[in-house]
């Protein structure tokens, strides 16, 4: 890849972001080293391993890459021989306890996602817990060896304490007598070069034995180990000796035991390191809302709503994009300060976005093509120190890209031919573009010559551009417009500033006729394409809120297909099991009137059997019945109270709780209540006929509610899911409040509390709880929700 358009297109910027996303050293290195590529399966690789890392930090948030450091170099060492500090060994059993964790945050995800690239990345990683608990087991968090990393330094310490605390009651023996404490600059017990001493004015030297270990920086005060301390403070020195050879012996078993998964553990790194800088990236992505973009290398290139990833979201203005189909060329005119530049960086930096794997800001739908070179003239590249112009700088530039260029290249030129004679800088434009188109690569080039309008429009595979200007504001609009030339508006713009009017016309007058009729033509197409554009907005947002409504139609009709479906298995299940039922039934009757046949000599013939049975047969109503009417084909009347069958039901008995409408009705089936259409009930009983002395009213029964002895105030849902367990607690608060209980106690266990919320917030919804809360300390704290019924 072509290092001068990384830098010109500020490349460089982008990957500085990638590392501070980094959560290690190693990722950071990784982001570093990151480059386009220009082979279309790797990038494809590239960014799948983005998304992967987006939707995983999307189920289970950001991965725990605490503890991670490159402890490479020490394991280098280790491997050798050499013998590791404590800080080295507590950062390798880091290491070892952040692959750990990657590794269990990457399994959790897969469970719930695909991801096979960081799967397979994860797969490798060993399990080295034995080494971490022996490194922590010696060693603590602030590096230091512990007494338990073996018995031998937990002995020699115990001895140093004692010996510590001998060596203190000397001195402070010494320095409680009023004698001595006048010789002393402090009373105090101090430590130089690891033995005990105290702080003797110089004059009172020669009133001491002992050893001068220090002095003060005035010479005012001698640190001296008098000779009651010799003794004591010499086996001290002993036992730190002892000490350190003691901490020497178990830094070396732990570095042996760590070499011996040196280049194990070294990978690993090399691994974690990788992984963290594909979750750099997405936190990138997510930064900036980037979006996923499809990747061909057919010379395709589609921007929807593409935003420079530099310039602050409230400022930038997005582009579209589309080349590759219709034309492979596109020359962008318009005045200075447009967005012309920006709009070439954009496109340039994005596709070195996507073929690095990155997510690139704009919109789905998105589609960028896979080149095996980028190259940008963009900016005044002159050099003082060289001699070049502005024009020699910028033919220098084209003269290198042009030997490198091929079909399969991205060539992005920023005011081509601008720097020399305005007719030769035009032909000359002309001459590079011609002969770029005909080299087939992708093109973009901005210019201020009016001559390039008329080629693009005359040339097939090239189409104009520009950016957009609002006469009324005076301002750019940074909006690119394809399809669309640009078109000078000094005219409009100094009649708004105050030219005079005659001024104004009198320029006129010095444009050629031609060159008028081509900016009133441009002004028209400008309109349209606003006026197009406009409309277009109102039949896209049109179009989408069709699409919603739709796709709303479309799962409503789904859901009740569903449930047609499960209401009429559960009702084909019922009338099935009950025509099993009946079936059993009238076997075991015509068995006993065999056998009564046989024991009292009855003559019961055989025939007359088979044909009861046959009968009994055709006397079982099919599993699914559909709605009927009475006889005469007229329509019964339903009233509230009255005992029905329901016939879709394989005639369930139940009785009707209130009419919905005109059609439909409530009814009660034991501890269930359905809406139930009219036409599908019919009476438990007939009604009395025609002309028939009427009956006397018999009033509805009442149920009173009263206390059952075998209805149970607990209910133990551990073990159910949660729909098992809302089922359950309906039926069972249903038959608690018909056995007038006031307070039940639902057991679900505390585990991961969803049992808990799901079956907390059904009782927040059902009509016979008046409040709950968590069991009280003996009751069985929050794996019990008390409920207080109505």
């Amino acid at each position: 890849m072509n290092d001068k358009a990384l830098y010109t297109l500020e490349y460089d910027k982008i990957i500085l972001r990638l590392t501070e996303k980094a959560a290690t050293s190693l990722g950071k290195e990784e982001a570093a080293k990151l480059r386009p590529s220009s082979d279309a399966s790797e990038v494809q690789r590239r960014l799948a391993a983005t998304d992967e890392a987006v939707r995983s930090a999307a189920l289970k948030g950001s991965p725990p890459f605490g503890g991670v450091t490159d402890v490479r170099p020490a394991l280098g060492r280790a491997k050798l021989g050499g013998v590791l500090g404590p800080s080295e060994l507590m950062d390798i059993a880091g290491l070892i306890m952040g692959s750990r964790r990657i590794r269990k945050y990457i399994q959790a995800v897969a469970d719930e996602a695909d991801i096979p690239i960081l799967a397979d990345l994860v797969e490798p990683l060993i399990d080295a817990k034995a080494i971490e608990d022996d490194i922590r087991r010696c060693v603590d968090e602030q590096g230091d060896v512990m007494d338990s990393a073996s018995p031998e330094l937990a002995s020699v310490r115990r001895d140093i304490r004692v010996n510590e605390g001998r060596a203190r009651e000397k001195l402070d023996s010494l320095i409680r007598s009023t004698s001595i404490q006048k010789m002393l600059q402090d009373v105090l017990i101090t430590i130089r070069n690891d033995r005990y001493v105290i702080p003797v004015k110089a004059e009172y030297r020669s009133h001491f034995g002992g050893i001068v270990h220090d002095q003060s920086g005035s010479g005012a005060t001698l640190f001296i180990e008098p000779e009651a301390a010799l003794q004591v403070n010499n086996k001290l020195r002993e036992l730190k000796l002892k000490e350190q050879k003691e901490i020497e012996k178990i830094l070396r078993r732990l570095s042996e035991l760590v070499g011996t998964k040196a280049e194990l553990l070294s990978s690993d790194a090399e691994s974690l390191g990788y992984i963290d800088f594909i979750f750099a990236k997405a936190g990138l992505a997510d930064s900036m809302f980037g979006t996923l973009p499809a990747v061909n290398d057919e010379g395709k290139l589609r921007l929807k709503r593409a935003r420079h990833p530099l310039i602050p979201s409230k400022q930038v203005v997005p582009i579209d994009i589309d080349m590759g189909d219709d034309y492979s060329a596109i020359i962008v005119t318009g005045p200075n300060t447009g967005g012309k530049t920006v709009s070439l960086k954009t496109v340039g930096l994005l596709s070195l976005m996507a073929m690095s794997g990155l997510f690139i800001p704009a919109d789905d739908g998105s589609r960028i093509c896979v080149f095996d070179g980028v190259y940008a003239d963009i900016g005044d590249e002159q050099s003082i120190e060289q001699s070049l112009s502005t024009f020699s700088s910028h033919m220098t530039n084209l003269i290198a890209m042009l030997g490198e260029v091929t079909p399969r290249s991205l060539v992005l030129l920023d005011e081509l031919g601008a720097g020399t004679d305005p007719a030769e800088g035009s032909a000359l434009a002309i001459a590079i573009l011609e002969h770029l188109h005909r080299i087939g690569c992708r093109l973009l080039a901005t210019t201020h010559y009016s001559e390039l309008k008329a080629y693009a429009y005359n040339r097939d595979g090239i189409i104009n551009a520009s950016m957009e200007f609002d006469v009324a504001t005076l301002r750019p609009t940074y909006r690119l417009l394809v399809g669309v030339p640009g078109r000078s508006n000094a005219f409009a713009i100094a009649s708004r500033l105050g030219l005079p009017k005659e001024i104004i016309e009198h320029a006129r007058g010095e444009v050629s006729e031609e060159e008028l009729k081509v900016d009133t033509m441009i002004a028209s197409l400008e309109q349209d394409r606003r006026r197009a554009e406009s409309e277009r907005q109102v039949a896209e947002r049109l179009r989408k809120e069709v699409e919603t409504l739709r796709q709303q139609i479309e799962d409503e009709r789904f859901k009740f297909q569903e449930q047609k479906a499960k209401l009429l298995a559960d009702a084909r299940e019922e009338a099935r099991q009950a025509v099993v039922k009946a079936k059993r039934e009238a076997e075991e009757i015509i068995a006993d009137l065999r056998r009564m046949a046989l024991e009292e000599g009855a003559s019961v013939k055989e025939h007359k059997l088979i044909e009861a049975k046959r009968r009994l047969d055709d006397s079982v109503p099919d599993p699914v019945q559909q709605p009927r009417k009475s006889q005469g084909g007229k329509a019964v009347k339903i009233a509230a109270g009255d005992e029905v069958k329901v016939h879709s039901l394989g005639g369930q008995k139940g009785h009707v709780v209130e009419l919905v409408g005109d059609a439909e009705a409530l009814v009660q089936l034991g501890i269930l209540k359905m809406k139930v259409a009219l036409a599908d009930l019919e009476p438990a009983a007939n009604k009395s006929a025609a002309g028939s002395a009427p009956k006397k009213h018999v009033p509805i029964a009442t149920v009173k509610r009263s206390r059952e002895e075998n209805t149970s105030s607990e209910l133990d849902l551990r073990g159910t899911t949660l729909d098992e367990a809302i089922l359950e607690t309906d039926r069972f608060l249903d038959e608690a409040f018909l056995a007038n209980i006031g307070n039940v106690y639902i057991i679900h266990g505390k585990g991961t509390g969803a049992l808990r919320a799901g079956i907390q917030e059904f009782l927040r919804r059902h009509k016979h709880v008046k409040s709950y809360r968590l069991g009280n300390y003996g009751e069985g704290g929050a794996g019990v929700t008390v409920a207080e019924l109505k």
